[in-house]
């Protein structure tokens, strides 16, 4: 399942009480303009219409149309009206059709095509009650599907669609033409299959003449359908408010820079937003681990609930705010149209790398999560292209990158404005996002040559009508990303904090013992120095525990990109989710901390981080080097197992793997050289 802005690729299932008596299952099918699929998300939708989805059987179809574009919409609606399935439908975008001079019979609509037609408003909850009663009419059969049909089979297929109907009584006849055009994709054994194979060679029946002679008998019937029931406006009337605003956005040079500024806004509007909850919410984490480490006993559950439970749950919520306010204003752009006409605009650039304008929406949507971005790549016809997005598509910065992001920023790049409303730390937030964009395209660029394909591909594209925003589907919006990164990606966080706080505390026996002994001897003998000395044995108690030994293994292979040995336990952990690097550094600092002192934010404590030699650890060039390291590295076990499941192969995974692991380090180490 994914279904987020701008794509839906998959069924989205939920439960409306039709009527007191009538509580319904509503399947969201992913849009498509006609019954010939090409694409996988397409395929979705077709096997429910034509009932050969294994689980799904629909009992009715609620065909949602688009007033403003009816003639379009018309072929797909009679093509459904022609299986015989029980149809009605819910006629949208009335007010825009209104603004282009259309006026529309619904009466008269309603007589030509033989079914229920029900004008709605969905954005100001219009029409919805009228058109339950209609479903609950059309679910006791007081509308029954046309007798007729809108095309003629006489001069189609007759001795086929004959042949086919003797063993499939209860199919329309429309039906059985796509019996002959795609069974081999339907739930028919083997027996079945075969029959229907000899019928078409029999027959001599031609699937591609069938298919356009259908669709020139439907306009024709589709032309006579709209002179009878819609008047139009004069097409050489002045261009609407949305043509002309496209004549700016979508020029050729001007969008480009429009889009920049765009981008350059979202970004900076993070931090400017979200900078005063975020300090809020680590102030209250800071004086609650402090009030609790000053009134709790000395014992282990209390030192598990300081270091482990409130350290880990402070490093979910501080980012909150952040992940609230991206995918708002995310959302706000796919409610304005925006979003499409970022597809549009960026096709040109897309097809001289091996992508087209399709595989925007992808990667866009990859800076939300790469996981339902992959699998929205389904709607790419042209294998190769698929196969590119899916490759780079992890390299788009995701929401799961922006605590990492965020608290780097912080450490090492200063609060500076630049002309007194340039954040500096904005300005390297959207440099990171443009940074994964420009190494995503050369990648593709690099692996065209290496994926084969003589196949061709197509960009089409709606573009819808520029809306105003609806507020309150943003703050929906905003809520549910808020509950998914709180419930579904703060478990793994607090597993994993509970899990280094283990690790972190207790090591091999030996080893912590003649830690302890030999600095309790310390402090007998230099009562004086007593609160230092406990600083260090923290300190080595921390380094020679479970979790210290393992960073230790690690730490001469990242040692040249400037990391010390948390850092190298962070990187572990993180594989599991991106985000987790902070709850592993807010482990990791407050175990080695005092119990008492458990007032600073997990900034300061990395802020005040240093090496054996007295240097910092997070200087500038160890804080560049890791994030590009979390820009261009695959910490995400999740997005490797979907490309497996996408690309039906582990070739594809391994080699994404190793490529964004290579790629993240040789990047690295070459920062850390030029900034040192």
């Amino acid at each position: 399942m994914g279904n987020f802005p701008g794509v839906t690729v998959d069924k989205k299932t939920g439960y409306c009480k039709i009527s007191p008596e009538i509580n319904a299952t509503l399947i969201d099918l992913p849009g498509t303009y006609s019954l010939y699929p090409k694409r996988s998300d397409e395929w979705v939708a077709y096997k429910v219409l034509l009932k050969q989805d294994a689980i799904i059987k629909p009992d009715l179809v609620l065909l949602v149309a688009d007033a403003s574009n009816l003639k379009r919409n018309l072929l797909f609606c009679t093509q459904i009206i022609d299986l015989h399935i029980p149809v009605v439908v819910a006629l949208t975008m009335m007010d825009l059709a209104k603004q282009k001079g259309t006026q529309i019979d619904i009466a008269g609509l309603e007589r030509e095509l033989g079914v229920p037609i029900v004008p709605v408003n969905p954005r100001k909850n219009k029409g919805i009650e009228p058109l339950k009663k209609i479903i609950e009419q059309a679910s006791e059969n007081l509308y029954q599907a046309p007798a007729r049909e809108f095309i003629d089979n006489n001069a189609l297929a007759t001795k086929p669609i004959a042949a086919v109907k003797e063993h499939f009584p209860d199919i329309s006849n429309y039906t059985a033409i796509h019996y002959l055009i795609n069974h081999e994709k339907f739930l028919l054994d083997d027996g079945m299959q075969e029959v229907i194979e000899n019928i078409e060679v029999e027959n001599k029946f031609n699937p591609t003449k069938t298919q356009a002679e259908e669709i020139m008998q439907r306009y024709g019937r589709i032309k006579h359908i709209m002179q009878q029931t819609v008047v139009e406006s004069d097409p050489l009337q002045k261009a609407l408010f949305n043509e002309k605003l496209d004549d700016v956005l979508l020029h050729r040079r001007w969008g480009y820079l429009i889009l920049l500024i765009v981008l350059f806004l979202l970004f900076q509007s993070v931090f400017w937003v979200a900078h005063y909850p975020m300090d809020a919410i680590e102030w209250i984490f800071g004086k609650l681990g402090g009030w609790l480490g000053n009134n709790l006993p000395e014992t282990w559950w209390s030192n598990l609930l300081i270091n482990g439970v409130v350290a880990g749950f402070s490093g979910i919520m501080v980012f909150v705010p952040q992940i609230m306010i991206l995918f708002g204003l995310i959302t706000l752009l796919e409610d304005t149209g925006y979003m499409a006409r970022i597809s549009f605009l960026t096709d040109k650039l897309m097809r001289k790398v091996g992508l087209n304008g399709k595989s925007v929406m992808p990667m866009i949507s990859g800076f939300a999560c790469a996981v339902p971005a992959i699998m929205s790549a389904r709607n790419i016809e042209n294998k190769k292209e698929r196969l590119l997005t899916i490759m780079i598509t992890p390299l788009m910065s995701c929401s799961a990158r922006l605590p990492v992001y965020t608290i780097l920023i912080a450490l090492v790049i200063p609060s500076k404005l630049y002309l007194g409303f340039l954040s500096l730390q904005g300005l390297v937030m959207m440099g990171l996002y443009m940074l994964g964009t420009v190494m995503a395209l050369i990648v593709a660029w690099v692996m065209k040559w290496f994926i084969k394909s003589a196949e061709r591909s197509f960009f089409i594209l709606e573009l819808p009508m520029y809306r105003a925003p609806r507020w309150k589907n943003a703050l929906t919006t905003m809520i549910e990303k808020a509950k998914i990164f709180v419930f579904d990606a703060g478990k793994v966080i607090m597993m994993i904090s509970l899990l280094l706080w283990g690790l972190s505390t207790y090591g091999p026996a030996k080893k912590m013992s003649a830690v302890t002994a030999k600095y309790e001897t310390l402090i007998q003998a230099n009562p004086q120095q007593e609160k230092e000395l406990n600083k260090l044995r923290k300190t080595a108690l921390l380094q020679n525990s479970f979790a210290g030994t393992l960073g230790k293994a690690i730490e001469p292979a990242i040692r040249p990109l400037g990391y010390d040995w948390k850092i190298g336990i962070a990187l572990i952990t993180s594989f599991a989710a991106r985000e987790v690097f902070v709850g592993t550094m807010a482990t990791l600092y407050s175990v080695g901390e005092d119990k008492h002192d458990n007032s600073n934010t997990l900034r300061q404590k990395m802020a005040a981080a240093v090496r054996p030699d007295g240097s910092k650890v997070y200087d500038l060039a160890t804080g560049l080097s890791l994030l590009i390291f979390y820009v261009l590295a695959m910490q995400c076990m999740s997005t490797l197992a979907v490309v497996k499941r996408e690309t039906r192969s582990w070739k594809w995974p391994v080699i994404q793997l190793i490529y964004m692991t290579g790629l993240a380090y040789f990047m690295s180490w070459l920062v850390y050289i030029l900034f040192k």
